[in-house]
């Protein structure tokens, strides 16, 4: 027992370092664990429209950034005639457009694409520092500070504190007159909280709608609390951050800065787009190491070369079930797994059908090469070219019978056909046709078998996007390969001998009978 152990530790081994592989990527890479998810993505597009007076054009537009609940996977612009260059300093993000000269209508665009996305890990920006009161007349001060004592009378926090002040700067008494008098909503609601100290900002939104037009901008106030943020339509006077609304800008800078023109309109545009999950996932972690040493960073012919290739070791473990613990026989050792991947590119029925039909036409062919005396390798040549030349001719009969699936038999591996019809050639000669029958079925039954799990979408799924997996599997098949058990038919085969013996009775006789 204790030579085993060893051996058992590396099979843990595998199977957690699998696991464990498995578990980062979904949970930091956000790979399902099912196959069929789908992800929102939103392409935003800003239309700056104003007018040049045939001077130069400096025209600056705040973009948004990567934020709570979206994840900025690209942006560009439309501008021709204008020079380009992106902002970034001091942590005010704008793209600035430039000419030397410009009349008339002028129209810019900046677009952006979002991915919805409710496990990002960005943060809000960090809250604005509150300045010293500003100085204000007496009547407005007085006014302020009474709305200020009445809302610190119903409020439990500075979060429900700003939303009495809000809910009362909506109202139409005389002193809500008097402070917003000569301001907007958002500047009287930033005033009051100024002299409430409470930390907040007004921000421009854009609420997103599928296949909307030509929308405005909603001012929202951006009300900080501890590690809480709230925000506040201004326009409502709504608490909560409905669903799908991008904040455009959050860095108390304006919008639009403009030199050189007048009448600036900016509208959006937007539009929503259902992609799989992992084209999302690639777009979101195209920078992270982890997600560019994957399969997916290869290209897509030869992603869908590795799909075919990770599924062999689930066959392989198919084959290791079938005849390790269930004790069927198999022609070639690994040879139901070939078929399973010919089948997986062929239909079903069909390529069965002409497998089948390969097989025993080629053997009839061997069967008179036999009487030739050839060596093995001109043997087996010549069962090569056979094969190939009968995969031709069914594939032309299959055509012109208008069965489109009979010319996918080319998928068959022919060098593995040969030698599959070599050695039950051989097997005939040797053991008769009862045997070959048990391991022809015997094959057939276990590529039914693999091809089914092989082409199961959820495997297919978990081979491919976590190929640690394969790790579990080399632990099972190590597993499987120390077992010296019974088998299933060996189970079958003598259960008779587990029955109790049953005895004849013994007839009594009379000591007075004759002996016999």
């Amino acid at each position: 027992m204790q030579e085993k152990i060893p051996f058992y530790l590396l099979v843990l081994l595998l199977v957690g370092l699998g696991m464990g592989s498995a578990i980062y990527r979904h949970i930091n890479l956000e790979i399902p664990w099912l196959p069929g998810e789908t992800r929102e993505v939103w392409s935003v597009e800003a239309r700056l429209e104003f007018s040049a007076d045939g001077d130069p054009i400096v025209a600056q537009l705040a973009i948004p950034e990567s934020q709570p609940g979206f994840t900025l996977l690209e942006q560009g612009t439309a501008s021709p005639g204008y020079g380009l260059s992106y902002l970034t300093e001091e942590g005010l993000p704008a793209v600035r457009w430039s000419t030397q000269e410009a009349a008339g209508k002028q129209v810019l665009y900046y677009r952006a694409q979002f991915l919805l996305d409710k496990r990002d890990t960005a943060t809000w920006s960090d809250p604005p520092e509150i300045g010293p009161p500003p100085i204000l007349p007496e009547p407005i001060r007085i006014a302020a500070e009474q709305l200020i004592e009445e809302a610190q009378t119903q409020a439990a926090n500075q979060i429900t504190m700003a939303a009495q002040l809000i809910n009362r700067l909506r109202s139409e008494d005389q002193q809500v007159q008097l402070l917003t008098q000569g301001l907007s909503l958002g500047e009287a609601a930033l005033l009051l909280m100024q002299l409430a100290e409470i930390s907040a900002r007004e921000v421009t939104t854009i609420r997103l709608r599928h296949n909307r037009r030509n929308q405005d901008s909603q001012p929202y106030l951006m009300v900080y609390a501890a590690d809480k943020v709230a925000f506040f339509n201004l326009s409502t006077g709504k608490e909560g951050r409905p669903e799908r609304l991008l904040i455009w800008e959050m860095r108390d800078q304006p919008l639009i800065d403009l030199v050189g023109g007048r009448n600036t309109r900016i509208s959006f545009s937007m539009r929503r787009e259902v992609v799989p999950v992992q084209q999302a996932l690639e777009d979101k972690y195209s920078n992270v190491s982890a997600m560019q040493v994957s399969l997916h960073s290869l290209p897509l012919e030869e992603q869908q070369l590795f799909r075919g290739l990770l599924l062999i070791p689930v066959g392989v473990m198919m084959v290791m079930i079938t005849r390790v613990l269930v004790g069927l026989r198999t022609s070639g050792t690994f040879m139901p797994v070939l078929i399973a991947l010919a089948l997986m590119q062929t239909a079903l029925g069909a390529g069965l059908a002409g497998f089948v039909l390969i097989v025993i036409s080629g053997l009839v062919v061997r069967g008179y090469l036999s009487r030739l005396n050839l060596l093995l390798v001109a043997r087996i040549s010549a069962v090569i070219i056979v094969v190939i030349l009968l995969t031709a001719t069914f594939s032309v009969i299959a055509y012109n019978l208008r069965i489109v699936e009979g010319l996918n038999i080319i998928f068959f591996p022919m060098i593995i056909i040969a030698w599959t019809i070599e050695r039950l050639s051989l097997l005939w000669e040797e053991e008769g046709g009862e045997e070959v029958m048990k391991q022809g079925g015997g094959s057939l039954l276990v590529a039914l078998l693999a091809y089914v799990v092989m082409s199961n979408h959820y495997i297919q799924h978990l081979t491919f996007n976590f190929p640690g997996l394969q790790l579990v599997l080399l632990g099972i098949i190590l597993l499987l390969g120390s077992y010296t058990g019974y088998r299933l038919v060996e189970l079958i085969r003598f259960s008779p001998l587990a029955n109790p013996t049953q005895t004849t009775p013994v007839k009594k006789t009379d000591p007075q009978d004759p002996p016999p």
